[in-house]
């Protein structure tokens, strides 16, 4: 599909979690899905478009509820978006009055569910092999060979975890795009810094490729979630602060769980005039 072919009049809303922001496209009633890498990037310039960390779109679901395809404002795609998948699945259970939801995403099945008023996802159990991350060569994931020691964990998307003593202080907007692009990385990454405070609290800033600096990012918190628990620093339930707020993050049997509060901010519909520019 060309830009030209997406529907004249598109609508779509603008939603966030924790400022981790978002456009979303509902595409359940349609035969196809609309978005493609250049919507993703006209609509991800926040100068010239809408502007979103990631833009997410509802498929109607075959073997689920729904599916949930995910897009980087630089037109890339996007295997994973924890908070994007809270804030749409708080959106669909609020339009149906389901108390849980099954989604199909690239990261594969997952479930949703309100709990004393916020909404959690099971986002699935984290990837710790190498070639699942993935990495470029064999590599000893709990201690990857970068300046910093960090860690590397899958989730459904890659990401690099460097503790720090001072997250405030971390370089995230220097370090972060050189650790994106490292030849280790074939898919780029997502970098978190990462301050232990305690067994279960957790200070985290992140730079999510394809993006930069975001005030939230829910893979990534539960990556570094995992990273925390394998270095034995935090228990596996704990809160984490991000710049956008809080989430709980707990580590089951069944999968890493995130929960959070979610905001719907408006609808609009896309002008023709942006496609025809």
């Amino acid at each position: 599909m060309q830009i030209k072919d997406i529907p004249q009049g598109l609508p779509f809303m603008k939603m966030h979690g924790l400022g981790n922001d978002f456009v979303v496209i509902d595409s359940r009633a349609r035969r196809a899905a609309v978005t493609t890498p250049a919507l993703a990037r006209t609509l991800g310039d926040r100068n010239r478009g809408v502007g979103f960390d990631q833009l997410a779109e509802i498929r109607a679901g075959r073997d689920t509820d729904i599916e949930l395809d995910f897009w980087n404002s630089d037109g890339s795609r996007a295997g994973a978006c924890g908070n994007a998948t809270r804030c749409v699945a708080a959106f669909v259970m609020g339009e149906t009055g389901a108390k849980a939801l099954s989604i199909r995403t690239a990261r594969g099945l997952l479930q949703a569910r309100v709990e004393a008023g916020e909404v959690s996802v099971n986002m699935g159990q984290p990837q710790l092999d190498w070639a699942e991350i993935p990495l470029a060569v064999p590599t000893d994931t709990l201690h990857l060979p970068l300046a910093g020691d960090p860690v590397a964990v899958g989730m459904g998307n890659p990401h690099c975890v460097f503790f720090a003593e001072d997250a405030d202080a971390a370089p995230v907007t220097t370090k972060g795009p050189m650790v994106e692009t490292d030849p280790l990385f074939p898919e780029q990454v997502n970098v978190e810094f990462a301050e232990v405070r305690a067994r279960d609290e957790i200070r985290m800033r992140v730079w999510e490729r394809g993006t930069g600096v975001t005030l939230a990012c829910g893979s990534g918190a539960c990556a570094t979630l995992v990273a925390a628990v394998r270095r034995d620093l935090t228990d596996r339930r704990v809160r984490m602060e991000l710049d956008g707020g809080w989430l709980v993050l707990d580590w089951r049997d069944d999968g890493v769980w995130m929960t959070g509060p979610t905001a719907h901010v408006f609808d609009a519909i896309l002008s023709p005039a942006l496609l025809e520019a």
